[in-house]
C-alpha cells in the first residue's frame, strides 16, 4: 500500500488539541506532516466519537483543496429504461422484462426530454439505466448521437462500468472497443454506478450477476486512458462493516495512482424501501457525515466529493459541506432511481435552488462544467 506523502495540510496546535479522539489526533498529525491515511485510519474514523472533531478535519481538508466553495452543474438525468437482468437485491428500480411498469427509451424519446429541458443553460446530460437483455451497442450508439443532435454542444456522461460490460458482452467487443466507439459517438465522461461495495461476500449475497470489482476497476483504468473522466462511488449502510467500506475507498485510492482518471467520489447512503431488504434502516445521519468525511480525508487524488442532495435532502446536503463535500452535482430534473427506493426529496432543483442552499450552509455557489472547470 503507498505510504507516499502529500502537501501538508495547516492543522493548528489549537484543533489537535480540541479533539477528543486519540485516533483523530493522530490523524490530525499524519496530515499536518503530509503523511499519507492507511487503513487503520479509516476505521479510526468510523470507530470515533468525536463527530464534530472528525467533520474539522475533513472540512480543513476541503478548504485546503478547494477553499469555501461548493460546486454544481446545470444537467438533466435521464434514466433510459429500468429493465435490468442483474436483479440486484438492494435495488428497487429493476424490472423484468415484459413486466407492466418496464419501458426503454428509444433515442429519440430520450432526445426529446432533452430538446425540451426546463434547465435553460444545460450543460450536461446524465445517462444511466438498466442491463437490457435485447440491447446492444447500436441502441447507445444511436442514444449518445440522437441526444448530441437535440442539444448540440451538450457534454454526455452516460453509462456505468457495469453497462460497459453488458453492451460489449452483447455486442461481442471488449470493453476497450466500446468505450472507444462511445467516445466517437460523443461520449466525454463516465458517472461511478455499480460499484456497489468492493467486497466478495456482499457480492455473492447482494449482486452476484453484476461485475466484480477487478472488473469495474479495469474499466475505469481503461476509460482514463481513453481520456475519458469517471466517478467512483460506495453505496454503504446495508449489509456491509466498517471494514468493508475502508477497503474499498483504498482500492479507489489506488486505482486512481494508476490511472489518475476519477474526478469526484460519491457516497450513496442505501435506501431501503420497495427492495428485498426493505427491513433494515438504512444508514444514519450521522453514519452519512462519517462516511463522507472519511472519504475526505482517505481520498487524498481524487479531487472533489459529492454530497448527492437527491439521496441526503437538503439538510443533510448543507452540512455534509461542513464534513468534506464540496460537490452538490446539478439540477437533475427527474431523478428515477432513488426516488424507486423512498427517497423524499425533490427530482429536481433549479439553479437558483441550488444556489441558495450552498449560500445558507455559508459556502460560495460556483456552477462547474463536467470536467469541474468553474463556468462565468
Amino acid at each position: 500500500m503507498s505510504t507516499r506523502t502529500k502537501p501538508p495540510v495547516a492543522i493548528s496546535g489549537r484543533l489537535v488539541d480540541k479533539l477528543r479522539d486519540s485516533g483523530l489526533r493522530e490523524i490530525a498529525r499524519k496530515l499536518a506532516r503530509g503523511e499519507r491515511l492507511q487503513r487503520d485510519d479509516g476505521l479510526s474514523c468510523f470507530e470515533a466519537n468525536d463527530l464534530c472533531g472528525l467533520g474539522q478535519l475533513a472540512l480543513t481538508v476541503k478548504k485546503h483543496r478547494h477553499g469555501n466553495k461548493a460546486f454544481f452543474i446545470a444537467n438533466h438525468h435521464v434514466n433510459y429504461t429500468n429493465v435490468c437482468e442483474n436483479r440486484c437485491r438492494f435495488c428497487a428500480f429493476h424490472r423484468p422484462l415484459g413486466s407492466p411498469d418496464s419501458y426503454a427509451m428509444t433515442p429519440e424519446e430520450a432526445a426529446g426530454r432533452i430538446a425540451e429541458s426546463p434547465v435553460r443553460d444545460l450543460r450536461e446530460v446524465h445517462l444511466v439505466g438498466g442491463c437490457h437483455p435485447d440491447l446492444d451497442l447500436s441502441y447507445y450508439l444511436d442514444l449518445l448521437r440522437a441526444i448530441a443532435r437535440a442539444r448540440p454542444g451538450i457534454r454526455l456522461k452516460a453509462f456505468t462500468a457495469v453497462e460497459i460490460a453488458h453492451m460489449a458482452n452483447k455486442t461481442g467487443v471488449s470493453s476497450q472497443e466500446c468505450l472507444s466507439r462511445l467516445k466517437e459517438a460523443g461520449l466525454v465522461a463516465m458517472p461511478g454506478g455499480g460499484a456497489e461495495v468492493f467486497s466478495d461476500r456482499l457480492r455473492d449475497e447482494l449482486f452476484p450477476n453484476k461485475i466484480d470489482a477487478r472488473e469495474w476497476l479495469s474499466i475505469h483504468a481503461t476509460a482514463h486512458r481513453l481520456g475519458i473522466r469517471t466517478n467512483a462511488t460506495l453505496l454503504f449502510g446495508h449489509l456491509e462493516t466498517p471494514a468493508e467500506r475502508v477497503d474499498h475507498l483504498i482500492r479507489l485510492r489506488e486505482q486512481q495512482d494508476e490511472s489518475g482518471g476519477f474526478q469526484a467520489f460519491i457516497a450513496l447512503p442505501f435506501h431501503p424501501a420497495n427492495t428485498p431488504l426493505k427491513d433494515l434502516p438504512g444508514p444514519t445521519g450521522v453514519d452519512i457525515l462519517k462516511t463522507i468525511a472519511t472519504a475526505r480525508l482517505l481520498l487524498d487524488n481524487i479531487p472533489h466529493i459529492k454530497a448527492y442532495w437527491v439521496m441526503l435532502g437538503p439538510k443533510l446536503t448543507q452540512t455534509a459541506l461542513h464534513f468534506g463535500a464540496d460537490d452538490l452535482e446539478g439540477t437533475i430534473v427527474h431523478e428515477r432511481i432513488a426516488h424507486e427506493a423512498g427517497a423524499r426529496t425533490e427530482t429536481g432543483l433549479t439553479v437558483a435552488e441550488l444556489v441558495e442552499l450552498i449560500r445558507e450552509a455559508g459556502c460560495e455557489p460556483v456552477e462547474r462544467d463536467t470536467f469541474h472547470q468553474p463556468l462565468e
